[in-house]
């Protein structure tokens, strides 16, 4: 997929999605690796949201490894929750792409050991079923000065990616539109247009809004059996 038939430019090499990478970086540049430099409030409530996204594999067998992709990893905060988990029972097996280059050397910086790489899966997608979990933590929650149906299109064609190089499953979080008010920033996705971007990609899908945030997370499976019979 060419993302520049899909997306208004900003120049004749720039898909508008990329107005979101640079927000993120300069919030990277303000406040450094942390919860405010990945443009999220408070520390607390961004272990909730990893949590969550764990739990897409909460079924997986313990005694087998789990691979793990971290789409859109920033500084590498997801790396920090695993290892405050050790000794876990669950071996994971992490590895962290995002398209901005800055977010990826600050998380080289930070976790040397682990895998990172600066990659656009519109552009350069990862092989068919080549990891077995794919999470999206605040990759499709904020909109800035895109407009709906732009981010819409974006969130469909990136969850689409996501699913096709996961071997069992994936896990994303928008914003709910079910709250009292809407910023006009955020990407407030009603279900109902989630569930018609997603129903060609699976029919095992779990929504998550019992975590009393004002969002909600996505789980997509590719078969009853990885969804631990969901």
């Amino acid at each position: 997929m060419d993302p520049k038939q899909t997306y208004p430019a900003l120049s004749p090499d720039e898909p508008a999605y990329l107005s979101l990478v640079r927000h993120y970086e300069n919030c990277l540049e303000t406040h450094g690796p942390n919860h405010k430099g990945v443009d999220w409030p408070n520390e607390e409530d961004l272990k909730v949201r990893f949590d969550v996204m764990l739990g897409v594999f909460q079924q997986h067998p313990g005694s087998t490894p789990v691979s793990l992709l971290d789409l859109g990893c920033g500084p590498g905060l997801l790396v920090d929750h695993l290892l405050a988990q050790e000794p876990a029972d669950l071996e994971v097996r992490y590895q962290g792409i995002d398209v901005s280059e800055a977010m990826i050397e600050a998380a080289r910086a930070r976790h040397p050991h682990h895998q990172f790489a600066v990659r656009n899966v519109l552009i350069n997608p990862i092989a068919p079923q080549s990891v077995d979990y794919v999470v999206m933590n605040g990759v499709m929650t904020e909109k800035r000065d895109l407009t709906f149906e732009t981010m819409e299109a974006f969130a469909t064609d990136l969850i689409a990616a996501a699913f096709r190089s996961a071997k069992k499953g994936i896990a994303f979080n928008v914003m709910s539109p079910y709250v009292d008010w809407q910023r006009d920033d955020l990407f407030h996705w009603p279900m109902e247009n989630m569930m018609a971007a997603v129903q060609g990609l699976t029919r095992h899908v779990v929504v998550r809004a019992d975590y009393g945030l004002r969002e909600y997370t996505t789980y997509l499976y590719r078969d009853a059996q990885a969804s631990g019979g969901r």
